[in-house]
């Protein structure tokens, strides 16, 4: 397909916000899209999930060795099962519950008491981190981490088709490529590390071009409308150039730009170029002005002239900041200065610096911000704020001035990212972003002012608190996915420098309780699933709760990691004394009431082999610790199978769920998604994820009939016979399923409730202690002693429930007065 740039409407952009890969048809509409409007900073929020190179090379299979036996597609569990990870909810069977270590009440993680087979439903698969193999080692396969080297001469031959199809868009000539085809070209080189380089040559390819449009307009034969018209037409064309250019570069201008603050983006790269080469050429520029007001003096006389040109050579003008004051009065300071070395008396050299700091910045701090402050901050124009900074900083209030200014600019800017819910999903990147943003222009433009410093941290606590308890919640959630992810996205190092960016935005939050809830929620389940980055990386990360809160807000969390000790030493303890037949290891997981999450309970028919294991734990652990009752949670167990295929055995690292359904097929060649559902009892969404996580994923060890990426009625299942992978150990992943509504809104209710006695202790509190006191005076002490906002409605209502359950009274003489009852 060739693409071609003649015929695109006349822009005058801020460059099109574009999503996903250009093709040669969003080009055309992002510039027909395109309004006389100021350009704008590429933000941040355009920030998206672009999918990189894959980091891994591709599965190779392995030759199958010839034999004239015929190895039966079965997977067997007489022998096969390797071992099973359970999870046991233990509670006291006694209704008092005693303080003690011996007696303490424990749970785990849900409760399923009336039957001893139930399952939990839960949203994943597991992978127990203290979960070992039998008495028999195991061979530990790790998965290549080198990414596949590209071809050779592939980085050279890349750029030049990336240079001719830029010089195509330049010359208005056709494309000789697939626009997706260069998208795809960019995102290759960029993933292999070539992203300065490749920047760099299309800095020089853009600038070498600009350089030989300033030739044009060097003719003194042109009179004042031509020469105008002549600007316009080259502006036009810049500006389209830029849109198309910065399309097939979009994932350079994503990535590298976006993550190197003092580089411009591409549009702000093409507009410095313009800017430097065409309109700071004196010549130009002068006749520019010139013919601009020459216009405007031609209608004010009755004469007809062109306003569209006129609009749009002072949108241009406005765009590209001509003049620049700021260098201006640089320069006239610059030039006073000379004088008096040169030949001025010494003495006249205070007055006269003085005179002009007054005239040409004094008299106009408030209106030069106005003006311009916004524009250098969004655009990051880190050597123009050095200048501000230090041009305001010699006259006397310039300093206080830029504060109030900047402090406004920050919660402005930071309102935008917290309050629209559109953003929620980029909310908290995206002030940790502005944070480190901001952060460097303090150190490099302001000098590391502390008053600017402490003016940012108000700011930041002010909008960030303007969406209650929202923030929370999503910085607790990016906490998880980044644990979850560890070392895939980044080394030990660089996910402790997240975490420590992750608790500066942290602080800001007045809703901790929030965060605490949705945290201890997702830490239950990173734990149990096996899905953290590490045991290290979370107990760094609860260490840093514990420095910013205290040790009451991380008791809780603490807890779930002595059980998990607790789960290693019991485990180690039932191993050494009990004599277990066959080849099956069962690993429990001891988990205390109120640590773990509970899960929807669910019955599903497990082999009775499983339950035999099951009643062998509970009498050992039963045998050990008298008035305890345990109730299993067995969702999240799992399972290595020894399967066997045309290829050899192979071990399958599955869930629980997944095994129950592959063991099915020991007894059917064929099975439909109502035969499996009937005979093993799982839930029907659960069983569509289970079974899509074994049909349609990479490792496809059963056949779906027919092929689709998701599971269907009347779909049929049958034993991949021909199953190859390069491991010999595979596991395979559960599908997660994603928070569900439901599942936030009861998580909110639990932290809403936990409020409410909050609030009632800190109001018996108070008035136990000043027996009595005025409503006015209460509601101010109790605000100084919560650490969440509560809306004076909520807390009238607080009171009124403790003078009807008669802990306090109102005053009979003074009802604006309670008195606390003994």
């Amino acid at each position: 397909m060739e693409s071609h740039v003649e015929g695109l409407p006349s822009p005058n952009p801020p460059p099109p916000t574009q999503e996903g890969r250009p093709t040669a048809s969003d080009v055309n509409n992002d510039s027909s899209s395109i309004t006389n409007s100021k350009k704008r900073k590429i933000n941040r929020s355009e920030r998206e999930d672009i999918d990189s190179i894959s980091s891994s090379p591709k599965t190779h299979s392995s030759s199958s060795s010839s034999t004239s036996q015929q190895i039966q597609k079965k997977l067997r569990f007489g022998d096969s099962v390797d071992f099973i990870g359970l999870d046991v909810k233990m509670a006291e069977e006694s209704s008092s519950a005693s303080c003690s270590n011996n007696t303490k009440t424990v749970f785990l993680a849900g409760v399923v008491g009336h039957h001893a087979n139930g399952l939990t439903k839960t949203a994943g698969s597991t992978t127990f981190s203290n979960s070992k193999p039998g008495a028999a080692k195991k061979l530990v396969i790790k998965n290549f981490k080198e990414k596949p080297k590209l071809p050779e001469n592939y980085t050279h031959e890349t750029w030049q088709k990336l240079k001719e199809a830029v010089e195509a868009i330049q010359n208005s000539t056709s494309i000789k490529y697939n626009l997706e085809e260069l998208y795809q070209a960019v995102e290759n080189l960029c993933s292999h590390k070539i992203s300065a380089r490749l920047y760099k040559q299309l800095r020089v390819v853009c600038e070498d071009h600009i350089k030989a449009q300033i030739d044009q307009f060097r003719e003194d034969v042109l009179d004042s409308t031509l020469f105008l018209k002549k600007i316009d037409n080259c502006w036009q064309d810049h500006c389209r150039q830029m849109i198309m250019i910065r399309g097939i570069f979009l994932f350079l201008d994503r990535t590298y730009v976006l993550q190197n603050s003092m580089l411009p983006s591409i549009w702000d790269m093409g507009l410095e170029l313009f800017r430097f080469y065409i309109i700071s050429d004196l010549k130009v520029q002068s006749k520019t002005i010139y013919g601009i007001l020459l216009l405007i003096e031609r209608e004010r006389s009755g004469e007809t002239i062109d306003r569209s040109l006129l609009r749009s050579l002072l949108s241009m003008l406005s765009d590209l900041q001509v003049p620049e004051y700021l260098h201006h009065v640089n320069k006239r300071l610059e030039e006073e200065a000379d004088r008096v070395i040169t030949y001025l008396d010494q003495s006249t050299q205070k007055p006269l610096i003085a005179t002009v700091e007054k005239q040409l910045l004094g008299e106009h701090l408030t209106s030069t911000l106005q003006k311009g402050l916004n524009h250098l901050l969004d655009e990051n124009r880190i050597q123009d704020l050095c200048l501000l900074y230090q041009l305001f900083s010699r006259v006397r209030g310039g300093v206080l001035v830029l504060l109030q200014h900047w402090i406004e600019y920050i919660k402005a800017f930071g309102s935008t990212i917290v309050i629209n819910p559109e953003k929620d999903k980029t909310m908290v990147q995206e002030l940790l972003d502005f944070k480190d943003k901001v952060d460097h222009i303090i150190d490099i433009c302001f000098i590391k002012n502390e008053k600017f410093v402490n003016a940012m941290k108000e700011a930041f606590e002010t909008f960030i608190n303007k969406r209650p308890n929202k923030p929370a919640e999503l910085i607790a959630k990016h906490v998880d996915s980044k644990l979850r992810a560890g070392n895939k996205e980044a080394t030990d190092e660089e996910l402790e420098k997240m975490l420590d960016k992750i608790m500066i935005i942290f602080r800001f939050i007045y809703g901790k309780d929030v965060f605490e809830a949705f945290y201890k929620k997702d830490l239950a389940k990173r734990l149990l699933v096996g899905k953290s980055a590490s045991v290290d990386a979370e107990k760094s990360m609860l260490s840093k709760l514990k420095h910013e809160c205290g040790a009451a807000f991380t008791s809780k969390l603490e807890g779930m990691f002595k059980d998990m000790e607790l789960s290693k030493d019991i485990m180690v303890q039932f191993k050494q004394c009990q004599n277990i037949p066959g080849n099956i290891e069962l690993t429990v997981n001891i988990l205390t009431m109120g640590y773990w999450p509970t899960y929807i309970p669910m019955e599903v028919h497990l082999p009775a082999e499983m339950v035999r294991l099951q009643e062998i734990f509970k009498t050992f652990y039963l045998g050990k610790h008298s008035g305890r009752k345990l109730q299993w949670q067995s969702t999240l167990g799992h399972c290595v199978l020894k399967a066997e295929f045309k290829e050899g055995k192979k071990e399958l690292q599955v869930s629980l769920f997944q095994t129950l359904v592959l063991l099915m097929f020991n007894e059917g060649e064929e099975l439909t998604l109502e035969e499996i559902k009937l005979a093993t009892g799982i839930e029907d969404g659960e069983l569509r994820r289970t079974l899509q996580s074994l049909a349609c994923g990479k490792a496809r060890v059963i056949h779906k009939v027919p092929k689709s990426k998701d599971v269907e009625d009347g779909d049929k299942f049958s034993c991949n016979d021909d199953f190859k992978h390069k491991l010999f150990r595979i596991k395979i992943n559960q599908i997660q399923m994603k928070e569900t509504v439901e599942e936030q809104a009861s998580t909110t209710e639990r932290v809403y409730q936990d409020r409410q006695y909050q609030i009632d202790a800190a109001i018996v509190r108070i008035m136990k202690m000043r027996k009595t006191l005025s409503h006015n005076l209460l509601v101010s002490e109790v605000y100084n002693q919560l650490k969440f906002p509560v809306k004076p409605a909520d807390l009238k209502k607080r009171i009124e429930s403790l003078i009807d359950r008669d802990y306090m009274e109102r005053d009979k003489e003074n009802p604006n007065q309670y008195n606390y009852v003994a």
